[in-house]
């Protein structure tokens, strides 16, 4: 399956020209011979479209239409035994790293972690918190507050 997406990937670049290559021509119909033809026909509908037949998913998201993926079609993704569609847009999905190339055709960066703001959120919330439970309660309203 690693092979027919990097195939359909390349094809992509041939096609939209992101890639320079001698007989271009030669090399897009060998493409084409080696990936399936239901796979190619929805692969030439989408292109006929003007939209990007086949995109990366980038921080659990579609790069085409930019919605959320569900957590299963991630996790078929990294499997990599199956291709995958988005349900919103319709277009083929592939994660950089199990395929091992990005959208330049380069190998895949391996940048640093960054670290999460879920800590911090987590902290303001309980200091919030405290400071509320300490402070003063003020005079009640409603039903209580009137018959005093």
């Amino acid at each position: 399956m690693k092979t027919l997406l990097q195939n359909l990937i390349r094809l992509q670049q041939l096609e939209l020209e992101e890639i320079q290559v001698a007989d271009a021509t030669r090399i897009i119909a060998d493409l084409r011979n080696q990936i399936p033809t239901q796979i190619l026909g929805h692969y030439d509908r989408l292109m006929a479209r003007g939209k990007k037949g086949i995109v990366p998913v980038r921080g659990q998201a579609c790069s085409g239409c930019h919605m959320r993926l569900p957590i299963g079609t991630i996790s078929e993704l990294m499997k990599a035994e199956d291709i995958q569609l988005c349900d919103s847009c319709g277009r083929y999905l592939y994660l950089e790293e199990v395929v091992g190339i990005t959208a330049s055709g380069a190998a895949p960066e391996t940048a640093a972690p960054t670290p999460t703001a879920q800590p911090k959120k987590k902290a303001a919330r309980k200091k919030a918190a405290s400071t509320a439970a300490s402070a003063k309660p003020g005079p009640r309203k409603g039903r209580a507050a009137r018959k005093t």
